[in-house]
């Protein structure tokens, strides 16, 4: 528990949360109640349609999601940053994209893990705090935990939930990342953020598979980044030639976002994009012994998928790649995988080729 602030302390400690966050490379910071009634609401209407696959922890953890003070006893204020994550010295996404050989990785995971990056900086930001006016109770999350993260980036006024479900700045669009201070802290909390998006809805008929089925409404169970990450099983055959090159995320609703013409490449170095995955060969990547993966996704998001989510989706690429040698040769390479869930998408990827695959 924090102590008492006088009112003038705390207009003082929030000048100093804004100026340390700078320091530490945050775009921007703000600050919200505990209160989400209405995404609590819309939360629970998503999970009963069951428009979260297989994600099952976003249910697991009841209304702990939705009431900070729940998950963290004795939060008052939620401290929210953001911090532009995408790859610097990334080849542009079009041009990736467009180019069915290469491998396409959303641009937030080309380098270091956002997650550690984000996290320290927070758990810095609240030792800075402290050392200047004392202890205070807080603890940090950079999707991590049950936490309502655009909700609260919202309600801070770092932005407003676009049609797609994303955050958009009006200065810098929608291409960053979010973290967060649950803190006891009884700070001032900022005006929310407007709804922007007016008119438009350039993301919705963006999405390859379909998944944005209205304004404000995302099926996970189609949505290539569930598909390409969060999901441990087979690609529904019927997506997978939607899913096109894209082996880990899809930045496609962002792509079209016309707000995105505002949205800069990170500052930080450890956002540069690391192994040439801006870019890579398909053929390449799948050629990667499982040694070769550990060691070049060492520290980066790409960690998540694990050897064999990685070979699978690379397989489904390679199947959406031009017909060619090379791409029949490297799928034929592995089409007695150990690994039956690899196994499967390579002999599918191959009869994409036109060339037959020995039966299981």
């Amino acid at each position: 528990m924090s102590r008492a602030f006088q009112a003038s302390e705390l207009a003082a400690l929030r000048a100093r949360l804004e100026a340390i966050a700078a320091e530490l490379g945050f775009d921007q910071l703000g600050v919200a109640g505990v209160e989400l009634p209405a995404d609590e609401a819309n939360l629970g209407r998503w999970l009963a349609e069951n428009r979260h696959g297989e994600m099952r922890y976003m249910a697991r953890h009841g209304s702990k999601r939705s009431r900070p003070a729940e998950l963290v006893p004795g939060t008052l204020r939620v401290i929210s940053v953001r911090m532009a994550a995408g790859a610097p010295d990334a080849a542009p996404a079009g041009q990736v994209l467009a180019d069915g050989s290469r491998a396409y990785i959303a641009r937030y995971a080309l380098g270091r893990d956002y997650h550690k990056v984000l996290r320290a900086r927070l758990v810095r930001l609240a030792r800075a705090v402290e050392k200047e006016f004392g202890p205070f109770g807080y603890r940090a999350f950079v999707d991590s935990a049950p936490v309502m993260e655009k909700p609260l980036a919202r309600n801070a006024g770092l932005g407003w939930i676009g049609k797609h479900t994303n955050l958009i700045n009006e200065r810098a669009g929608s291409m960053f990342m979010l973290g967060e201070l649950y803190t006891d802290l009884p700070l001032p909390v900022d005006t929310p953020a407007k709804d922007r998006c007016g008119t438009c809805s350039a993301c919705i008929p963006a999405c390859p598979t379909g998944a944005i089925t209205a304004p404000h409404q995302l099926d996970a169970r189609r949505c290539i980044s569930y598909l390409t990450i969060e999901y441990h099983g087979s690609i529904p055959e019927e997506l997978r030639p939607a899913i096109g090159n894209r082996i880990f995320g899809c930045d496609d609703c962002q792509l079209a976002c016309p707000w995105n013409k505002f949205a800069r490449p990170a500052s930080l170095p450890e956002f540069r994009a690391r192994q040439g995955l801006d870019a890579e060969g398909l053929a390449e990547l799948f050629a990667w012994t499982e040694a070769e993966w550990q060691e070049r996704t060492a520290g980066s998001a790409l960690r998540r998928l694990g050897y064999r989510r990685w070979l699978r989706n690379l397989a489904v690429a390679l199947g959406n790649a031009p017909r060619s040698a090379g791409a029949a040769a490297a799928l034929s390479a592995r089409a007695g995988d150990a690994d039956p869930l690899v196994r499967e998408h390579v002999r599918w990827a191959l009869t994409r080729h036109g060339v037959s695959a020995l039966p299981d």
